[in-house]
């Protein structure tokens, strides 16, 4: 098993559904303003830019991996590729864990069916304490 190495702030990788940037983006905010490093693919990916070489180093830096619950849906392509990466690394050991959010709506995939999750719809606000608990904040 593979130790991954991380930085003194702790590194957030942030899966969403394209339509929910403005959510996403508010929490990512949020998330950088109470000291994490967070990867968020409108601040990290740029005109030219390899998508998938960011993304994959965005994922290999990760700490965390929210997953943003979406009316939309959470099983599109890319979300899917990043947040059942990371799953799959924490189930083998790895030093990563996903964190599931309600950002918009929505349901959670089977497999995450029993995870609790931070409800940012229902309570802004107090999801994020939930949250930031959870990250050890």
């Amino acid at each position: 098993m593979q130790k991954q190495q991380f930085s003194d702030k702790p590194a957030i990788f942030i899966s969403h559904r394209g339509e929910d940037i403005a959510l996403a983006e508010r929490l990512a905010t949020q998330l950088k303003q109470a000291g994490f490093e967070v990867w968020l693919d409108k601040w990290d990916i740029g005109i030219g830019d390899s998508i998938v070489g960011k993304i994959n180093a965005g994922l290999e830096n990760a700490r965390y991996l929210i997953l943003c619950y979406s009316e939309a849906g959470v099983l599109s392509s890319w979300m899917s590729c990043e947040w059942m990466a990371t799953l799959g690394q924490q189930l083998n050991g790895y030093e990563v864990k996903v964190l599931p959010v309600r950002l918009s709506g929505g349901n959670p995939p089977a497999i995450m069916a029993d995870i609790k999750y931070a409800d940012l719809v229902k309570d802004w606000d107090n999801g994020m304490v939930e949250l930031l608990n959870a990250m050890g904040r």
